[in-house]
């Protein structure tokens, strides 16, 4: 679980430096991104994506079935299915 808090603030360090930065570059590039609301932050999903590679498990789904819908409720309080 340690782990995970440590991960989730390297993650918003990253974030914090990298989205000005990336702004930036899609204004000066012209390139258009839609800015559609969505129920999780990148944070966390980095977040998730981060845990799963170092967990060793073969595919996410299984990960999320198995591991954070079991073990990670109080961390993910925005659990979606996969079904």
């Amino acid at each position: 679980m340690n782990n995970l808090v440590a991960v989730f603030v390297d993650v918003a360090d990253f974030y914090q430096t990298f989205l000005p930065a990336w702004e930036k570059h899609l204004i000066s590039s012209g390139i258009k991104q839609r800015n559609k609301a969505c129920l999780l932050s990148v944070r966390e999903v980095m977040t998730r994506v981060i845990a799963f590679h170092q967990s060793g498990y073969q595919d996410f789904k299984t990960y999320y079935i198995h591991f954070i819908c079991r073990y990670l409720t109080n961390e993910f309080p925005e659990l979606f299915s996969h079904t």
